[in-house]
């Protein structure tokens, strides 16, 4: 947002924090196609801390997602337990700084540094692929084990879908979605009507990342998770949300600085090579590969449509968005075929 001192916000967040820490130099490592805004601070002390300014979604929301996280992180079972980076607190909860004025309501979170180690690949081997579907599915094990301990989420897919559809008559975002209004609402029939027919509400709510673009976490170099940051698209859901990109990093045709959410990915063989991998150490069962394509149908419509200007510049936002409307939604139905996934896992 053009005019905003961000600078004075992250000031003013760390002195609500403790002012008894002077900041020496505030650096911007904010990725160049998103919105959000990270900084590194460096204090007088010669120690650092990593701040987070999010506009994304609601305040109470944003507080929510970052206590579970930072439940989850303390409570991850070896060998995960330093995989997130966590949270400062003050006294007994997480600190969250809000800054509201005419222009924005955003709020300021500050993150322990975390170690990395290598990037992973822009493309993977197909030894790779199962050597990191091990992995996912040994931390979505370990998450799946200590879910029961975290706080309670108030969002779920179908609160979303229904926002989605209440914010299409809202003032403020008639004008944005009026072109393709009839394609939102059918698109979100279909959604809340194969979730029904799937039986989806009693499939396994378990701590999502969703975004797992290779520049969201770091491995060994024997390929082992070793860290991960950027919780953006994180809630308790059904782990088939993280699958789309699951795709994606499988996929031939490797990580690209433009990109596309196409569904094509999840029909490449190198994906079925990842499943296969995954499945020997953490069984899907038949109703999460039926569901993916609600899963990836959901994506669409609520990070690339409802929420994209908000995770990527405009320049961004407005090409994902246009690919959204005029080549993966209305081709949802026609390419996703389960039967090679469902062969695949016998």
């Amino acid at each position: 947002m053009a005019g905003i001192d961000y600078n004075t916000i992250i000031e003013d967040a760390w002195s609500s924090y403790d002012p008894s820490r002077e900041i020496a130099r505030i650096i911007d490592i904010s990725a160049k196609v998103s919105t959000n805004h990270v900084y590194r601070i460096t204090l007088k002390d010669k120690n650092f801390v990593v701040a987070k300014l999010s506009f994304f979604g609601t305040f109470n929301h944003f507080v929510e997602d970052h206590t579970i996280i930072n439940t989850l992180s303390n409570n991850l079972p070896s060998p995960f337990e330093g995989f997130l980076s966590r949270a400062l607190m003050k006294g007994n909860t997480i600190f969250v700084h809000r800054y509201k004025s005419e222009a924005m309501d955003a709020w300021v979170v500050f993150y322990r540094p975390i170690k990395i180690k290598n990037k992973p690949p822009k493309r993977f081997s197909e030894n790779e692929i199962e050597k990191l579907a091990h992995q996912m599915a040994s931390f979505h094990n370990a998450c799946n084990t200590v879910k029961h301990t975290l706080p309670p989420s108030s969002k779920s897919m179908l609160t979303d879908v229904n926002d989605l559809l209440i914010s299409l008559d809202s003032d403020k975002n008639k004008q944005q979605y009026s072109l393709h209004r009839d394609l939102i609402e059918d698109q979100c029939s279909i959604f809340l009507e194969n979730y029904e027919s799937l039986g989806a509400s009693a499939l396994e709510t378990t701590p999502v990342f969703v975004d797992w673009n290779i520049g969201n976490f770091s491995i060994t170099p024997s390929f082992r998770l070793f860290s991960r940051w950027d919780y953006d698209w994180f809630r308790m859901s059904t782990r088939m949300l993280d699958f789309y990109f699951f795709s994606r990093i499988s996929s031939d045709i490797g990580d690209r600085t433009v990109f596309t959410y196409n569904m094509d990915v999840l029909m490449e063989p190198r994906f079925l090579i990842f499943l296969k991998a995954y499945h020997k150490l953490y069984p899907i069962s038949e109703q999460e590969i039926l569901f993916l394509k609600e899963a990836y149908r959901f994506f669409i419509l609520t990070y690339v449509v409802k929420y994209g200007k908000f995770f990527f510049k405009e320049a961004f936002a407005s090409k994902l968005q246009k690919e959204a409307y005029e080549k993966h939604l209305p081709s949802i139905d026609k390419k996703f075929n389960p039967k090679p996934l469902l062969e695949a896992l016998k």
